[in-house]
């Protein structure tokens, strides 16, 4: 019985994977392959949730994730037989958009992207393999701090938050299991 592909593309925060991801849609699109991106941070947990939990000075820590929702969509992504609804996260909105992605039954390949794929065993099990992007940690904030400032942030509160919350993030990731690791040079120069 055929069975879809589940990549995970992971990597610290600012590595260039959504960017990667979306490249590589493309070069299989090419080839007659049809595929697609679903981010993982689109479980983001709701706001109200962060700030109930003591946990909205780190959104964007693994903690701050519905994992076994994740997870479970995961699961259902294997199904051919059905399509399934994933969330997005908007950058500008700060806030998940529910059911923004249509992953119909024509899809060969998922393309998983998100920072903590490789951290978390339950998942990297439910993965067919897990590419993990490695870009310098200068190269990858100086693209958070100006993502940040592009999307409303003050230059001194990107900053912060970059050196506060993603580079803890960047550090916890930055030795977690891949099946295939890839230096990012292309990402490090845009």
């Amino acid at each position: 019985m055929p069975r879809r592909v589940l990549i995970g593309i992971s990597g610290g925060p600012g590595t260039g994977k959504s960017t990667f991801a979306a490249r590589t849609v493309d070069e299989l699109a090419a080839k007659g392959v049809t595929s697609i991106v679903v981010p993982m941070d689109g479980f983001h947990l709701p706001d109200a949730v962060l700030a109930e939990r003591g946990l909205s000075a780190s959104k964007g820590s693994p903690a701050t994730f519905d994992r076994a929702q994740f997870e479970a969509m995961l699961v259902r992504l294997r199904d051919f037989s059905v399509t399934t609804q994933a969330p997005a996260y908007s950058r500008e909105s700060h806030a998940v958009v529910e059911n923004a992605i249509e992953v119909g039954p024509d899809v060969r390949i998922v393309l998983i992207e998100g920072n903590y794929l490789g951290l978390w065993p339950s998942t990297v099990e439910l993965l067919d393999e897990v590419w993990k992007l490695d870009v310098p940690w200068e190269v990858a904030r100086s693209r958070l701090i100006a993502r940040r400032i592009a999307t409303g942030r003050n230059p001194a509160e990107a900053r912060d938050w970059v050196d506060r919350v993603d580079a803890l993030n960047y550090m916890l990731v930055k030795d977690s299991f891949a099946t295939r690791a890839i230096v990012n040079s292309e990402s490090a120069t845009t």
